[in-house]
C-alpha cells in the first residue's frame, strides 16, 4: 500500500516533524513537502522524536505538480465548505478508500497551509475532500493534530479489512494524465469559442469535478485525448 502524505505551504517547522512522528507511529513513511517555509529546522527535528528517518526522506518540491504527478487517487483534508461541492468523506471513510487505491497506485492526502488551508485550486487536484469530524463549537485541529487522526485511520483501514483491493485491469489515470488532459480541453474550448478565455475558472472547475468523479483510467484519458486531437484537426489545442 502506497499512500503519500503530502504538506502544501508548511509555515511552522515544528509541525513537519510532529507528521513525521505521527506518520512513523502509525507506520506510514513517505512525506512530501511542497514549498515548506522552514526545512530543514531544529524544531522539525526535535518534534520528530524518533521518527528522524522519515524526515531525511522526505521529498521537498516546488509545486503540487511535482508533489502529485504519479498519484491516482488524491484526497484533500479540508474543513471549509465550498461554492462548488466536491465529493466528501469523513476521516474514516476517506482512509479505507485511500488504502483501497494505495493498493493499486500512489494514494494521497493532501493538507494546506496551517492558517488558510488548501485553496479552491488546490481542490481541484483532488478527487475527493476529507473531514474529520469534531465539536461544531470547536472544530479547528492543529495540522499535525490532522495528520495523527488520518494516519490512526489509514492503519484501522489497513489492518481491519474493510478497506477492498482494487482490481483493475487498466490503472486510474495520473494526476499528470488529468492535467495533461484538462488543459487539452481548456485550449480546445477556448479555440472553438465555447470557453471565455478571461473567466475560464468556473466552468473548468465545473468540468474538473465531473471528470474527477468519473475516474477515468489510462486508457479512457487517452481515447479523450484523440478526441479533442480530431476535433482540433488544425492543432490549435494543446497535443503535448
Amino acid at each position: 500500500m502506497t499512500v503519500r502524505i503530502i504538506l502544501l505551504g508548511t509555515t511552522h517547522p515544528g509541525n513537519i516533524g510532529a507528521a513525521a512522528r505521527a506518520m512513523k507511529n502509525m507506520g506510514l513513511a513517505e512525506l512530501t513537502l511542497v514549498r515548506p517555509k522552514y526545512f530543514p529546522h531544529e524544531d522539525a527535528s526535535a518534534r520528530a522524536s524518533g521518527a528522524e528517518d522519515v524526515l531525511e526522506r522526505a521529498r521537498v518540491v516546488a509545486t503540487l505538480d511535482e508533489a502529485l504527478a504519479d498519484c491516482t487517487w488524491v484526497a484533500g483534508a479540508s474543513a471549509r465548505s465550498r461554492t462548488i461541492g466536491w465529493p466528501g468523506h469523513t476521516a474514516r471513510e476517506g482512509a479505507a478508500r485511500l488504502v483501497t487505491e494505495g493498493s493499486a497506485g500512489t494514494a494521497a492526502v493532501l493538507f494546506g497551509p496551517e492558517q488558510s488551508g488548501l485553496t479552491n485550486d488546490d481542490i481541484d487536484r483532488c478527487h475527493a475532500l476529507l473531514t474529520i469530524p469534531s465539536d461544531p463549537g470547536f472544530s479547528s485541529l492543529n495540522l499535525a493534530m490532522a495528520v495523527q487522526v488520518i494516519c490512526y485511520e489509514l492503519r484501522l483501514a489497513a489492518h481491519d479489512g474493510t478497506a477492498a483491493r482494487a482490481a483493475r485491469e487498466v490503472p486510474l489515470a495520473s494526476s499528470a494524465d488529468l492535467e495533461r488532459f484538462h488543459a487539452h480541453l481548456q485550449d480546445v474550448l477556448t479555440a472553438s469559442g465555447f470557453l471565455d478565455p478571461g473567466h475560464p475558472r468556473h466552468l473548468m472547475r465545473r468540468l474538473r469535478r465531473l471528470f474527477l468523479r468519473a475516474e477515468p483510467d489510462r486508457n479512457e484519458i487517452n481515447i479523450l485525448r484523440g478526441i479533442l486531437a480530431s476535433l482540433d484537426p488544425a492543432g490549435r489545442g494543446r497535443r503535448s
